[in-house]
């Protein structure tokens, strides 16, 4: 009889185990796939499993991946492989599973609870298309102004701006490969600034300027900024990784501008 109530005790422990192993994966899954750094997502899963008595754990985590066990008593009883695939990046997303990180930590959330939690913060609303569309052509017509556009170019940068998002927004709710997004993305800007300098109003309005401005929102900063943040940090599998897909990002984009451009045959020199 005695036996059986040990082996009951560490089968009940083993399974609460499990289940505060498998919140800190899920909450690490989110941070990874929101676009949180490599640092971030360990610290997340180590300040779970220490709040909960859990010490012996290794956690390692890639750009597109967590791989997670735990020992206990020489045995070990859990081991997972999260595959996380490469997605956006919602910075309100990941602070919110930080601050729920703070507070299972600080002892005022249960395992439950945090689960409930973090299916509401997975749940939180996107901003809508038009908030987004305007963001977006506000940032070129700003961007413009900023590398030396005029007031007239920086209008018009508004302009397609906001179309041009309003075009990335349809193609990504149809899953259109992101390869072709950035390609068309650049194309656009390109026929639309082209469109426009061509027309003869009776103020300057330059090519390039208007083309600068419209290609900067496209550029991932925050992916290539924590790529790199991930390299210095030692983690070069992830760092090299995430920078070759933004510096893809960029090739893209190039090469829809230059189709466009060496089809017109003036290149920036009009």
């Amino acid at each position: 009889m005695p036996n059986h109530e040990i082996v009951i005790n560490e089968v009940q422990k083993d399974s609460e185990m499990h289940r505060v192993l498998e919140l800190a994966l899920e909450a690490g899954r989110v941070l990874l796939s929101n676009g949180a750094e490599i640092f971030r997502v360990e610290e997340t899963i180590e300040h779970i499993c220490k709040r909960f008595k859990i010490e012996e754990m290794d956690a390692f985590v890639m750009s597109n991946g967590i791989f997670l066990t735990a020992h206990d008593k020489g045995r070990e009883i859990f081991a997972k492989v999260k595959h996380v695939p490469l997605a956006g990046t919602n910075l309100e997303i990941v602070t919110e599973v930080n601050n729920l990180s703070r507070e299972i930590s600080a002892g005022n959330v249960s395992v439950e609870e945090a689960f409930v939690r973090l299916r509401d913060i997975e749940q939180l609303p996107p901003k809508k298309n038009i908030e987004l569309e305007m963001g977006a052509g506000i940032g070129s017509g700003v961007f413009c102004y900023l590398m030396g556009g005029n007031i007239y170019e920086s209008i018009f940068t508004v302009l397609i701006g906001f179309l041009l998002y309003a075009i990335i927004l349809f193609a990504a709710r149809r899953q259109v490969s992101k390869i072709i997004i950035n390609l068309v993305g650049g194309a656009f800007i390109t026929v639309m600034a082209l469109v426009v300098s061509n027309i003869p109003f009776p103020f300057e309005v330059t090519l390039d300027k208007m083309i600068i401005g419209c290609i900067l929102p496209m550029i991932p900063g925050v992916a290539f900024v924590n790529a790199i943040r991930d390299i210095a940090d030692s983690d070069f599998i992830s760092g090299i990784v995430k920078l070759l897909d933004a510096l893809l990002v960029f090739v893209y984009i190039a090469i829809g501008v230059g189709f466009v451009l060496s089809i017109y045959g003036g290149g920036l020199l009009l």
